[in-house]
């Protein structure tokens, strides 16, 4: 451990087991630290993992799963790819990352951002879901993988489509089993890719106003032009039922 300031800690991470290093982060939150930065990750799990206090934590290298899982305020910077799990259950917080993620980012997140730069594995915002004024938001700066948006209970989920072949997403079953929220996303996804609960329109000014908010914030944290970006067309996909399989749990 190396200390920078007496609000900054500086880790370096290097053959350190998961569990000791998410005790020091512990640790140092409950002390007050303002900022952690952790050099040398290499697939450390749960990283940030239930902190409940508005901590800035700045990673480099590639954290493994449930990265910010249950975490309840802080900000979480990634300089690198993610593996899976990303913001699991988050309630609160920020996670920002210059990079990739894998499967299931956002499984079950009930509030808080999540900002990836690139693309995101299969299952992304999986049952995200809105708790009183919580509303998660998440937003991918390229594509996602099949299933993406799926069984969405609510917040906002954005796909921006940037540098795609064709500016068409391949993903399939997209928002299957979606009864809430909304999916915003920039490009070409065909009426067979969607799922069967889904319905797409053009966006209203409130969509509108909503996308010009968080494109700005995805090119003020990652570099771009968000002029360029919103003048592209972007389709909203809806929920066309509350409950789409109801009928499968009634007599």
């Amino acid at each position: 451990m190396e200390p920078d300031t007496a609000s900054q800690v500086i880790l370096d991470a290097t053959g350190i087991y998961y569990r000791a290093l998410n005790a020091q982060l512990r640790d140092l939150v409950a002390a007050g630290t303002e900022k952690i930065i952790i050099k040398n990750v290499y697939g450390q799990r749960y990283l940030g993992t239930n902190l409940n206090k508005h901590v800035e934590i700045e990673i480099h290298g590639t954290p493994g799963n449930d990265l910010g899982a249950f975490m309840d305020g802080p900000t979480i910077t990634v300089h690198g790819n993610v593996q899976d799990g990303t913001g699991n259950t988050m309630n609160n917080g920020k996670i920002i990352v210059h990079g990739r993620t894998g499967d299931i980012t956002g499984l079950s997140a009930r509030g808080g951002e999540i900002y990836i730069r690139d693309s995101v594995g299969y299952r992304a915002g999986i049952h995200i879901k809105e708790f009183g004024e919580k509303k998660p938001i998440l937003v991918i700066g390229g594509t996602a993988q099949d299933f993406v948006g799926e069984y969405m209970a609510g917040g906002v989920l954005v796909l921006l489509g940037i540098n795609i072949p064709g500016g068409k997403h391949k993903a399939n079953f997209v928002g299957t089993g979606m009864h809430g929220g909304v999916i915003y996303y920039r490009g070409t996804i065909e009426e067979h890719q969607l799922g069967k609960e889904v319905g797409a329109a053009e966006l209203s000014d409130n969509d509108k106003m909503v996308l010009s908010k968080l494109v700005t914030e995805y090119a003020r944290l990652f570099g771009g032009n968000p002029g360029e970006i919103l003048n592209d067309k972007f389709t909203r996909l809806y929920p066309k039922y509350l409950r789409p399989y109801g009928r499968l749990y009634t007599y």
